[in-house]
Parts: structure tokens; C-alpha cells; sequence
């Protein structure tokens, strides 16, 4: 790879980076909007609303930056940077097609899984230096969450892996046929209901329960830094839906020219965007102790037995 293509698909991968999570969070607002039956600012940009999100992401910019004197202020600012860096880490190695990622790496699979964790850590950092109780606490929810739910990620993830024979996310792909659909289902389940625990959506959002510990580790956060923690909710949804895309649903593969080949992952991508969205919108907060059961109980046992049934069609049909 020349030095202008490595710079070029670099600038490709941080303008995704920005944009998509935008997109996420403005159709989030506007699914949930509809599916509530509220449905909140409308003329910001005219046709829809479509502007509030710019609007809302100037008034962070406005907003005074905080920093407790309690707090240890060089990782209370680090935090919001270390939450978002590792995303977009992990998006430059997801393939939209077999022409198009940021960097193809080997073994990107477990390359995703491992700086994909790493934005728990800066939840895990924020709350601990802000010097606050109710911080504290949700940082300590954050880091049990991480613990369990890590475990069922890695499990679903190595189940694509043993059916591809590669630990490679292109390689998965193209090792994909329709039979995955039903085969791999249950491992697609874990890794959304996993996924969806470490991004701290609901309903496995207790880290940051209001009602219970005000916003829990971005209690004293304001302004941008406070929105970057928003906005690497936003990109963890859009790694989560892209990876599922890529793993569970062929990435690229489609009926039509293989040209348009990653039109075809980012649909598949948005399916995956609105079925996160439509858990928040239908399900309410899990309590802790229900928080740590479903996956010990449910996903783990759920992702030791696909493990069982991958090994046993590979050993019998491939």
C-alpha cells in the first residue's frame, strides 16, 4: 500500500468515524420519538428536525468545562478521549467490503474485540477520578459489567470464527453462505444482548441508571467532554452493528453488483442500529443482580453450547 492510500483510507475512516454516530443519534431520537408517540423538536433545519442534533452538539461546545477539585484531573480528562479513541480504533479495521477498510490486518477479529473493550476502561477511569459517590458507583457497575459480559462476547465471537476457520473479519465473510443465518443465530444473539451490556444501552444501562445514581460515572462531566461520552455510545453502536453485519449476515455479500458491495453491509448495519434503538425504546433498566444472572445464567451457557454445535458442523461438514 502506497503512502497516499494509507492516508486516504485513514481520512475515510475518521470522516466515518464522525458522521455515522451522528446519524445514529439523530435517527435514534426521531425512531424513539415516533415509537412513543412524542415527538419533540421538529423545525431545527426545517424537513423534520433534521438539524437538532448540530444544534444540541453547539450547545455542548458552549457549555463551561468543569473540573471537580476533588477529582484527579489528568484522567478526568483523559477519560472522555480513551472512551471514543477506542472505537474508532476498532472501526479502521471493520471491512465494508473486500476493497474497503481502513486497515487490513490480521486476526482483525480479535484486534475489534480487544480496543472495543478498552471503552469501558474510560468509563471505568471517569468515574474513579471524579471524585464523587454516585460516580464511583457506576464506574464500579461499569467494570462488573465489562467482567461478565466480555466473557459471552469473546465466546459468540470465537463461534463465527471456528465456522470461518479464521480469525480474520474478511476472511469471515467470505467463508459466510446463508445457512449461517439459522446456524450461528443463537451466537448472534449473544453478541447483540453482550454488545448492547458493554455499550451500556438499556436495558443493561444500571452504570449510568439516573434514577438511582444521578448519570453514574458522567456525573461531573459537562460540556464536550461530556458529550464524547455520548458520542462514543454513538460509535459503539455503530462498531457493534457493523461487526454483527460483517459476522452473522455476510457483510457485502448481496444479490446485485458486487461494486455496491459495502451499500449492502451498511444496510444490513442500520437493521442491526434499529433493533438497538427499538430494545431502548421497549424494554426497561435491569436491576444489577438481574444484570449479572442474564449473563452468567443466560448468554455464557447460551454461547458454551453454540461453541459445541459450531465445533460439531465443522468436524462433520467441512
Amino acid at each position: 500500500m502506497s503512502v497516499g492510500e494509507a492516508i486516504l483510507r485513514a481520512v475515510l475512516v475518521l470522516v466515518g468515524f464522525l458522521v455515522l454516530p451522528l446519524v445514529v443519534g439523530q435517527s435514534e431520537h426521531k425512531v424513539m420519538a415516533h415509537m412513543q408517540g412524542r415527538l419533540g423538536p421538529m423545525e431545527a433545519g426545517g424537513f423534520h428536525g433534521w438539524a437538532q442534533l448540530v444544534a444540541d452538539g453547539v450547545k455542548f461546545v458552549q457549555k463551561e468545562d468543569i473540573v471537580p477539585r476533588a477529582a484527579d484531573g489528568k484522567i478526568f480528562r483523559i477519560a472522555p478521549v480513551l472512551a471514543i479513541v477506542s472505537y474508532l480504533a476498532a472501526l479502521a479495521v471493520i471491512p465494508l467490503s473486500p476493497d474497503l477498510v481502513g486497515a487490513d490486518v490480521p486476526a482483525s477479529l480479535v484486534w475489534v474485540l480487544a480496543v472495543g473493550g478498552v471503552g469501558t476502561v474510560g468509563t471505568l477511569l471517569a468515574g474513579w477520578s471524579s471524585g464523587n459517590k454516585y460516580a464511583l458507583l457506576g464506574a464500579m457497575r461499569a467494570a462488573a459489567s465489562l467482567i461478565s459480559y466480555e466473557v459471552a462476547l469473546i465466546l459468540a465471537a470465537a463461534s463465527f470464527a471456528i465456522a470461518a476457520g479464521s480469525l480474520s473479519l474478511a476472511g469471515i465473510a467470505h467463508a459466510w453462505t446463508p445457512w449461517w443465518l439459522i446456524w450461528q443465530l443463537p451466537a448472534a444473539f449473544v453478541l447483540l444482548a453482550a454488545g448492547t451490556a458493554e455499550l451500556q444501552r438499556v436495558p443493561f444501562d444500571t452504570p449510568v441508571a439516573d434514577a438511582e445514581i444521578v448519570m453514574g460515572p458522567y456525573t461531573e462531566y459537562t460540556g464536550l467532554r461530556f458529550a464524547l461520552f455520548l458520542l462514543a455510545e454513538y460509535a459503539g453502536i455503530v462498531v457493534l452493528s457493523l461487526l454483527i453485519a460483517v459476522l452473522w449476515l455476510g457483510g457485502w455479500t448481496g444479490p446485485f453488483d458486487a461494486h455496491i458491495g459495502w451499500l449492502w453491509t451498511v444496510l444490513k448495519a442500520a437493521i442491526i442500529v434499529f433493533v438497538i434503538i427499538w430494545m431502548r425504546v421497549s424494554w426497561p433498566r435491569v436491576r444489577v443482580d438481574q444484570l449479572q444472572r442474564f449473563t452468567w445464567l443466560v448468554l455464557v451457557p447460551i454461547a458454551l453450547v453454540q461453541l459445541l454445535i459450531t465445533a460439531a458442523g465443522v468436524v462433520l461438514w467441512q
